[in-house]
C-alpha cells in the first residue's frame, strides 16, 4: 500500500509491476489474509496502525480478487484500467507530430514487441499490456536468479526505455504539461 501510493505518483509503469506483483503474492499466500498479516506484512517492520492498514488493504483486495474472478490469473480491473489509460495515452502519442521522440522510441521497441507476440499468447493482448508482460516476466526471472538471454535482455532493454518513456509522457499529461 505505502509503496504502491509512491510508485502510483513517481512511476505508473513501476506501480503497475508493483501492483502484478502483489495480486501474485495474494495468489501465494492462496489469498488468506491472516497469513498474509502474520507471516507477510510483519517482513516490513511497519509500526502497529501502518500493519493494520496494511492488512485492511490487502483484505479489500482479496476482496475485489475473488469478485473479479482473478484468484488463479489475471489482473484486478484497477490494475487493467491503468493499462487502459496508458495505452489511450500511447495512441495520442503516437498520433501526436508534437512527439517526435517518443515515436522513435516506439519504433525501435516495435521489432522486440512484435518479436515477444509472435513466440507467446500474447496475440489477443495490445502491444502495451505485451511490454508489461515481457517487464514482468524478466523482473520473475531475475527475482529466482536464472539465466536471461542475451537477445532478451536486449530487448527488453528497448522496451524499458519505451515505456519508461511513455511513464514520463504519462506524469506530464496528470501534471497538465503535455503538449500533443
Amino acid at each position: 500500500m505505502y509503496i504502491a501510493e509512491q510508485l502510483r505518483t513517481k512511476n505508473i509503469s513501476e506501480y503497475l509491476l508493483y501492483m502484478w506483483q502483489v495480486e501474485d503474492t495474494m495468489r501465494a499466500y492462496r489469498l488468506d489474509a491472516e497469513r498474509i498479516a502474520t507471516e507477510y506484512i510483519p517482513l516490513f517492520g511497519l509500526d502497529e496502525e501502518k500493519s493494520k492498514a496494511l492488512k485492511e488493504w490487502y483484505e479489500s483486495l482479496i476482496q475485489m480478487m475473488r469478485e473479479e474472478w482473478v484468484t488463479e490469473q489475471g489482473h484486478l480491473q484497477v490494475n487493467k484500467n491503468v493499462l487502459i489509460m496508458l495505452t489511450d495515452l500511447h495512441q495520442q502519442l503516437l498520433k501526436s507530430s508534437k512527439q517526435p521522440f517518443y515515436s522513435a522510441a516506439y519504433y525501435k521497441a516495435l521489432p522486440f514487441i512484435v518479436e515477444l507476440r509472435s513466440k507467446g499468447e500474447s496475440h489477443d493482448k495490445g502491444e502495451i499490456e505485451n511490454c508489461f508482460d515481457a517487464l514482468y516476466g524478466v523482473m520473475l526471472l531475475r527475482a529466482q536468479r536464472k539465466e536471461i538471454s542475451a537477445e532478451t535482455a536486449i530487448a527488453i532493454d528497448h522496451i524499458a526505455k519505451f515505456i519508461g518513456m511513455l511513464s514520463e509522457y504519462y506524469k506530464k499529461d496528470k501534471a497538465g504539461d503535455l503538449d500533443l
